[in-house]
């Protein structure tokens, strides 16, 4: 799923190597253009230009997350410690409200993938 096949493939490289096990990598956190957008047909010179608002959308998200994550944006994390703090702090349906209006969100594949994240990174398990 893309917004255009140079998307789809830069995205499908940043889901291997976050998927990666053996690969620890630095990321830094922004609310901005980041690796994905630099691939997106809708990105402008300066900010998303997919529609009205939309720049303004993206980055409401990224902070929602930035915040929800508890992460300091314009700080450097190793991945491994982003992919940890994820898994704890985030369960399936708090897409529901981080992801609110995405226009992926109703397809569900982010919420499999966190429900994946958490039973692959969390330190326990929780109690039924």
């Amino acid at each position: 799923m893309g917004y255009s096949p140079g998307f789809i493939k830069k995205m499908e490289g940043i889901v291997k190597d976050v998927r990666d096990r053996d690969k620890d990598f630095p990321i830094k956190v922004v609310a901005a253009f980041d690796d994905a957008c630099m691939s997106c047909p809708h990105q402008g010179k300066t900010e998303c230009e997919a529609s009205v608002g939309s720049n303004e959308h993206v980055l409401f998200m990224d902070r929602k997350v930035i915040h929800h994550l508890g992460l300091e944006e314009g700080k450097t994390y190793a991945k491994s410690a982003l992919l940890t703090r994820t898994a704890e702090r985030v369960a399936p349906d708090d897409l529901d409200y981080l992801c609110e209006n995405c226009s992926w969100h109703k397809y569900g594949v982010c919420k499999e993938g966190i429900a994946e994240l958490r039973e692959a990174y969390r330190p326990y398990k929780e109690k039924a």
